[in-house]
């Protein structure tokens, strides 16, 4: 398995420059251009995903126009990954063109520092909804691209297991399972998934990928604590006896919470039982359309009993894009990193 992933790894060495040469006789060759590579955030619940759109609000969208009344022009940004509407990202990557203009010293002044970029940009997006910020910029030569140069992308995905109903505050945020999950077969199936496979099965009907094989470098699920991240009473109370005495707190409420934490009605009247928390990663060069949230459908129907691992092993040597399970919703998918290798 380990040759396997290797080879998978030089392969995508020898395809980074692929689609370069297309992108670099597009450039503008004023030498008052810098390029900027751009680290961003967002919610995905309001977008309808991140690639810019003729009527609909897209990431992509909203980042421009900031940057456009930032620099007083249009510009036109490129996204490292897509993500559909409903998805979430921790961070994305895209790259744009900057010229620095001015009517008082007109080809006199350098290109913004990153961070005044960052600043800039961010007060423009506080102003649309705020659901996009910038998290990070790098200027870089003004042949670097952010989908071309990105090594590797790993996404998350979270799964809330419990029968209550899923809090407001993790709305959109997850995907919500009634039934208990067996966290040891699902990351059996795990096992069976990562590497290099043909994905046919994995891959939604609208792939335009010409070839189906993909290698994962990790694929794994596993428990965290549940969020959002208030501490309970015990967690507290442990907190206090581990760290010392808390004169604010510790002699008039924590022994009585402790003790009554679980037996007394008044002290856990109004306080939400909280659901188990899975999160599933994966992590590799390049992902068919739809194949994250294919692969955690399949993974959950294997956590509630509804298939086996063996069946996972049927449905990927089936390679057929029926023999999945319907996919997870976007909700609970988060793009958390693009890998680079920055000059």
């Amino acid at each position: 398995a380990r040759e396997t992933i290797k080879g998978c790894e030089n392969r995508g060495r020898r395809r980074r420059g692929r689609g370069s040469s297309s992108s670099e006789s597009e450039l503008s060759m004023n030498p008052r251009v810098q390029r900027y590579l751009v680290a961003i955030e967002y919610i995905g619940t309001r977008f309808s995903g991140s690639q810019q759109q003729a009527k609909d609000r897209t990431v992509v969208g909203v980042l421009q126009e900031a940057f456009r009344k930032f620099v007083g022009q249009p510009v036109k940004i490129l996204c490292s990954s897509r993500t559909d509407a409903g998805v979430h990202a921790l961070s994305n990557v895209c790259h744009i063109d900057v010229e620095r203009i001015s009517k008082r010293k007109p080809g006199e002044l350098p290109p913004h520092e990153p961070g005044v970029v960052q600043r800039a940009v961010n007060h423009f997006l506080q102003r649309n909804d705020g659901d996009v910020m910038v998290t990070d910029v790098r200027s870089v030569p003004s042949n670097y691209h952010a989908r071309y140069k990105a090594l590797e992308r790993t996404y998350f995905y979270r799964l809330l297991s419990g029968s209550d109903p899923l809090s407001i505050l993790e709305k959109d945020r997850a995907w919500h399972v009634p039934e208990e999950l067996d966290l040891r077969s699902m990351q059996e199936a795990c096992r069976v998934l990562v590497g290099s496979h043909d994905f046919t099965s994995f891959r939604a009907a609208g792939c335009q990928a010409k070839s189906p094989v993909r290698c994962l470098d990790e694929f794994n699920v596993i428990e965290v604590p549940s969020t959002p991240y208030f501490p309970s009473i015990m967690e507290r109370a442990e907190s206090i006896l581990n760290n010392g005495d808390d004169p604010l707190t510790y002699p008039s409420q924590t022994k009585t919470e402790t003790a009554s934490d679980t037996t007394n009605f008044g002290e856990t009247f109004g306080i939400r039982r909280r659901h188990r928390c899975y999160v599933v990663t994966a992590r590799a060069r390049g992902f068919l359309y739809h194949q994250v949230r294919l692969l955690v459908g399949a993974l959950k129907c294997v956590g509630t009993g509804e298939l086996t691992v063996s069946d996972i092993e049927r449905i990927l040597e089936a390679k057929t894009v029926s023999a999945a399970k319907p996919m997870a919703p976007a909700s609970g998918l988060y793009l958390a990193r693009v890998k680079y290798e920055l000059p």
